[in-house]
């Protein structure tokens, strides 16, 4: 017996999508849609970049979707919708930083770099950027996913792979790094 679309959980509407089917697409898109834009406007309030951002996740997630069932890689298709759109989102909040940069001018008229330009000149104190660098691949992946992407413990658990409990514990372990090598 063939099950209707309204039937389906989203990770079967996936797979139907990964199988070119346009109909299950645009249901995965009319149930998720509205979450996944109170969830962008939760980081956001532009709505011109909201917009954005939806457009250019279902237009990833239409993509890439065939390689995501392909992979059978475990999580809800909701989990991944969202790592999708986390990502879009930061990369357009870069986008918009790189664009509306207002150099800073010092009092005689030299512009000063921006903090993240004398960060990636070597600008940053030595001890800090040491201590950065010191740290294991899995304690930065939780710093940067969420300090720099802004992203909560279950978000960056669902884009790390992780349960939650081990995203707290990598980053009480960051924390406690960078305290212990700059005191």
């Amino acid at each position: 017996m063939k099950r209707s679309l309204a039937e389906l959980d989203e990770g079967e509407l996936l797979k139907r999508t990964a199988r070119g089917d346009r109909r299950a697409f645009d249901e995965l898109y009319r149930r998720t849609a509205p979450w996944l834009t109170v969830r962008l406007r939760r980081r956001c309030a532009d709505e011109e970049l909201v917009a954005d951002v939806l457009q250019e996740t279902y237009l990833a997630v239409w993509r890439a979707a065939e390689s995501q069932a392909r992979s059978g890689a475990e999580g809800s298709a909701l989990g991944w919708l969202w790592t999708i759109a986390a990502h879009r989102l930061v990369d357009a909040f870069r986008r918009r930083a790189r664009q509306e940069r207002v150099p800073v001018v010092d009092a005689a008229g030299t512009v000063v770099p921006a903090a993240e330009e004398q960060a990636l000149a070597g600008g940053l104190e030595g001890n800090l950027e040491r201590a950065l660098l010191e740290l294991p691949p899995e304690l930065r992946q939780v710093l940067r996913a969420m300090v720099l992407d802004g992203l909560s413990v279950r978000e960056t658990s669902l884009l790390l792979g992780v349960p939650e409990g081990t995203v707290k514990t990598r980053a009480r372990r960051a924390r406690n790094a960078l305290r212990e090598a700059l005191s």
